[in-house]
């Protein structure tokens, strides 16, 4: 198999991840269960994710000289993921997520940002070639803006795909939103940047055609347990979710544009490329963790047989 050519920009982090049976309120201390450390972050998620489902994939980021940094660069190289471009940072610490998962698998994560708040246009500019001779080049927000544009530019300059995951939620200008090819907004995310509260089909569409007349060409609005709308050009479909039992919901947003990506630099067409992904997100929430929980090519492919069989999407 012809392996697609991916490069990340992005975010990594440590998780420090506790599981309990609920996630507590303010003030209040919850006895938790177990106690799990993985290897998280956005960029750093979808590039795992892209590279276990049949992508090439280049993370271009920055990693503190810490122990985090160690092992977040050491998990990085097991998964095949080019770390040639990831700059080793001492003046902050590498980016740690605190998680917590109820018993549905939902969770409440913050996050210390370090060194990702420090990912710079120039750190983007030294992996030119690698993005013009990518297929997609796969963005989100937990590093600068200067940064994520600068990346959009260089990707929209060349005819590689963009694919933004506008996560967390941050105001965006016209000028990053015109050089985005697919743009992935959840449902918050698509509220804060629409003003429309996405509870309906209705809601789903008006939020999305707000969306591509600010610029981008498709807009998929990833629902969780409901699916995910898509929404492009003569194209306006609701594909439900695969149903699965939750462990945990961390990261199902960063393995679905992982997959993503892979599927179109792969040639798929944008509805097969959305169930790709939506089958690869349905995987992962059945495992504990980020990183760990991204799936393999092969395990998406069968899950996906076997879904159609049953007479599933």
């Amino acid at each position: 198999m012809d392996r697609p050519k991916i490069v990340v920009v992005g975010s990594s982090n440590t998780d420090l991840i506790v599981r309990a049976d609920r996630i507590p309120r303010p003030g209040e201390t919850v006895l938790g269960g177990t106690f799990h450390v993985a290897s998280g972050g956005k960029g750093a998620n979808q590039a795992v994710a892209a590279a276990r489902l049949g992508g090439t994939v280049t993370l271009v980021a920055r990693l503190g000289t810490d122990e985090f940094g160690e092992r977040a660069l050491a998990g990085l190289k097991a998964e095949g993921v080019d770390v040639s471009r990831i700059r080793r940072d001492p003046k902050a610490a590498s980016g740690v997520a605190l998680i917590l998962v109820n018993r549905e698998g939902e969770n409440s994560i913050a996050v210390a940002s370090g060194v990702n708040a420090r990912l710079s246009p120039a750190d983007v500019r030294g992996a030119s070639a690698e993005i013009a001779s990518a297929r997609a080049v796969l963005l989100q927000l937990e590093t600068p803006l200067p940064t994520v544009r600068t990346a959009a530019r260089l990707a929209a300059a060349n005819d590689v795909l963009v694919v933004l995951n506008p996560a967390p939620a941050r105001p965006l200008d016209a000028v990053l939103l015109r050089l985005v090819d697919v743009l992935t907004p959840n449902e918050t995310e698509a509220e804060f940047l629409t003003g429309i509260a996405v509870r309906s089909r209705r809601d789903m569409a008006e939020a999305a055609r707000r969306l591509r007349q600010r610029g981008p060409k498709a807009v998929l609005i990833t629902l969780g347990a409901k699916g995910v709308f898509v929404s492009a050009e003569g194209t306006e479909v609701w594909l439900p979710a695969f149903a699965v039992k939750a462990v945990d919901t961390t990261a199902a947003g960063d393995v679905f544009n992982g997959a993503l990506a892979v599927a179109l630099a792969d040639g798929q067409t944008l509805l097969e490329a959305a169930r790709f992904a939506n089958g690869a997100a349905a995987l992962s929430v059945t495992k504990l963790g980020a990183q760990p929980s991204a799936p393999a090519r092969r395990e998406v492919e069968l899950f996906l047989k076997s879904a159609a069989r049953r007479g599933g999407i």
